[in-house]
């Protein structure tokens, strides 16, 4: 009697597909827009706390470095010499905040109008920032929204120190002369030498209001470069290093608070005391660590590395390590 074998074949088993990499959660935008009148209005109040201070500017321009100077005109003309302040340093912050605003706008990030904040002391401001109403999805969107404010209010300040220096003049300090100089950033200075050449050391320049905003200007622009947390430097420096840029913003901290108290110690300057105060606040409240994306390892083409590279430039030729100094005290 024949009998029936069934053969045994081994199993065969499909090659599982990978998991598609999760998309990140992007929040819609908001239902309750900010009204533009609030905008507006700031902008105005900003306007006039600025004009105000640009008044106050022209008037020790006029005075130079002779406080017996009689020579100064009705507050209207203070006034109408303070637009060349208030314009100036408007031009640069607006730019500057509209450069954000339309790097978010290209990404499709939901993003306010720029909120300027008036301030009743020189400067007139505390600068102008945008509200982003959304978490952004990438280290791309993150660099290119992080330094387009930067580079685009760097373009700005240029003119307006040309401007500045070509309406100032040369002083002669009086060797008893007592109060604060504003010490220059080496842009500045580069044309500052190319206008004047070398002075002699008992000279300066007397600073139009138009100096004075782009003096401003490039302050702000370095504080703002500063590689630390959530600031435009801090996304800049997430982008190009991703997870280790913690330790680039610590160590900044750490540096800015030597800054602080070797001014407050040996120079007698608070000039970045509020600054440091700010910074460490923002690390309290917010700590060390970027928010993060999910392509946190991929690094960056080389267009942004180099783009990078100039905010890098930017930041040292803008930055001054002592912005106010007493003299003669």
């Amino acid at each position: 009697m024949g009998h029936s074998s069934s053969a045994e074949f081994p199993e065969i088993r499909l090659p599982e597909e990978p998991a598609p990499s999760p998309r990140p959660y992007v929040m819609p935008p908001s239902a309750r827009p900010t009204p533009v009148r609030r905008h507006v209005l700031l902008f105005v109040l900003t306007f006039i706390t600025t004009t105000l201070v640009g008044a106050l500017i022209y008037t020790n321009f006029i005075v130079g470095v002779d406080p017996d100077s009689t020579k100064i005109p009705g507050f209207p003309v203070l006034l109408l010499h303070g637009l060349s302040f208030s314009i100036g340093i408007l031009a640069i912050l607006g730019v500057h905040e509209f450069g954000h605003y339309f790097a978010c706008r290209y990404y499709g990030i939901d993003a306010s109008l720029p909120y300027f904040i008036p301030f009743i002391f020189i400067p007139g401001t505390l600068g102008a920032v945008i509200r982003i109403r959304q978490p952004i999805a990438s280290k791309r969107e993150f660099f290119d929204v992080g330094i387009a404010g930067p580079l685009a209010g760097f373009v700005v300040i240029i003119p307006v120190l040309i401007i500045g220096l070509s309406l100032s003049n040369v002083v002669t300090i009086p060797p008893d002369f007592k109060g604060q100089i504003f010490n220059e950033p080496l842009f500045f200075q580069f044309f500052k030498r190319l206008f004047f050449g070398a002075l002699a050391s008992n000279q300066d320049i007397n600073l139009h209001p138009a100096g004075w905003a782009a003096w401003f200007g490039l302050l702000a622009t370095a504080l703002n470069l500063c590689p630390m947390g959530q600031l435009d430097g801090g996304h800049i420096s997430y982008a190009v290093f991703g997870r280790r840029s913690s330790l680039i913003t610590i160590g900044v901290a750490a540096s800015l608070v030597g800054l602080t108290v070797y001014s407050l110690v040996f120079v007698h300057s608070p000039s970045y005391l509020l600054w440091t105060i700010l910074v460490l606040g923002m690390l309290f409240m917010m700590g060390p660590h970027h928010p993060r994306v999910i392509d946190e390892d991929r690094p960056l083409d080389m267009t942004r590395l180099c783009l990078a590279a100039i905010a890098v430039v930017i930041l040292i030729v803008s930055f001054t390590p002592i912005p106010v100094s007493a003299v003669g005290f």
